[in-house]
């Protein structure tokens, strides 16, 4: 499973760079992208031969950034469950309404892909401390695989971020640091302390290779539908990293043959609180603006601007996609349907798209007989104190 890479590529000015060597944003200031020989790896691999390789995401090993596979720090991670949802399905009349199911992955969220293939690479090309702001759940994944790697976490998080992935990234051995403020206070204050230390700069799509861990979501909805791609993809965004991911992957399967013309439409799900993408969805924008005093319940899509909004525009735009904005009213309510109906208590996060789909649907943009992929990005017991429930007691003599 040797890698194709050939070098990395700024979609912004074309310029490329050597992937053998340490790197960060594009002379201009864009995210750069992974390349590979797609010539090279439909010759070695279909996927026929995919089936008997290991449930990982490293059996997508042609098209990751790792050439020594002795670089390569592993949990067990990928290939989570996609499932369908049948009451949902029948109480809002979805064609059919699957989960991709993320909260079975290390450290309980899609983050860990992010960082098992970032990680992993960063090992290869000798990094020894790795640093980034956080809304939690990245800083947990990532000082978990660093300690793994024996490369050393230097994580800044929001101090109202949740207590569970603070408390994770200590136990892993990082270097945590609270901030009075948002991820983007936490990442200007690292923009200012990197320089100081020679940390690399792990920050959302600061390094190209947190990508290529998320676009694996996209091969296997895709492998797990008998190479078939769904009608409608839906994903909670906030960086936008899984859904820039998601698109790459589908783009690069259709360069390999594996699936047709026809690609799914993506949305682009946010909370009315933090609504950048959606903002600018509306406008037809190329980019999104910042996003002021952004609040949700939803923590981990409170980005109030993200580096690659265009990315992830582009995508939408690209699939016949959109961009829709819930309410933590309807997050909190999907998210309690879910779990009592469907057994299934996810994130809020993963309840925002649901609530996008019941309105996408209610409006006919998502057709009774179209199929659709919810991805639910965590497990829900990372968030224990989302839902509040009024308990009842026994009785004193015991009995109920």
């Amino acid at each position: 499973m040797k890698s194709s890479i050939t070098g990395l590529i700024c979609p912004k000015c074309h310029a490329h760079y050597d992937h053998r060597e340490l790197q960060g944003l594009c002379r201009c200031g864009s995210p750069l992208l992974v390349e590979y020989d797609l010539i090279s790896v439909g010759k070695k691999v279909n996927p026929d031969k995919l089936r008997h390789r290991p449930a990982t995401l490293w059996r997508y090993g042609e098209l990751l950034p790792v050439l020594d596979e002795s670089n390569i720090v592993s949990l067990g991670e990928g290939f989570t469950p996609l499932t369908l949802l049948p009451k949902i399905t029948a109480k809002y009349d979805f064609g059919n309404l699957l989960m991709k199911d993320e909260g079975v992955i290390p450290t309980g969220t899609f983050k860990a892909r992010g960082a098992a293939v970032g990680v992993s690479k960063a090992k290869e090309l000798g990094v020894t401390h790795v640093a980034m702001p956080t809304n939690g759940n990245a800083g947990a994944a990532w000082a978990v695989y660093a300690a793994r790697a024996g490369i050393s976490a230097h994580i800044l998080m929001p101090e109202d971020a949740p207590r569970i992935t603070r408390n994770e990234s200590i136990a892993a051995g990082a270097e945590v640091y609270l901030v009075q403020g948002l991820i983007s206070d936490c990442g200007k204050i690292l923009a200012r302390s990197i320089p100081a230390h020679g940390w690399y700069d792990v920050s959302t799509l600061k390094e190209p290779y947190r990508i290529e861990g998320k676009k694996t979501m996209g091969y296997e909805i895709v492998e797990q539908l008998g190479w078939q791609v769904p009608d409608v993809i839906a994903y909670p965004t906030g960086g936008g990293v899984g859904i820039i991911g998601i698109y790459k992957a589908l783009k690069e399967m259709q360069g390999l043959g594996w699936i047709g013309e026809k690609l799914p439409r993506l949305v682009a799900v946010q909370a009315s609180g933090c609504a950048p993408i959606v903002e600018a969805y509306r406008k037809k924008a190329k980019e999104s603006e910042f996003f002021p005093n952004s609040k949700t319940i939803a923590f981990g899509i409170n980005v109030p601007k993200a580096l690659g909004d265009f990315l992830v525009l582009e995508a939408l735009y690209e699939t016949g996609g959109c961009a829709v904005a819930v309410e933590d009213r309807e997050i909190l309510e999907s998210l309690a349907e879910l779990a009592s109906t469907e057994g299934a208590f996810v994130c809020p996060e993963g309840a925002a798209v649901l609530a996008a789909l019941k309105r996408l649907r209610a409006e006919n943009w998502l057709k009774a007989d179209e199929t659709a992929v919810l991805l639910n990005t965590g497990a829900g017991i990372k968030y224990p104190d989302t839902l509040q429930f009024k308990l009842n007691y026994c009785p004193v003599d015991g009995t109920i």
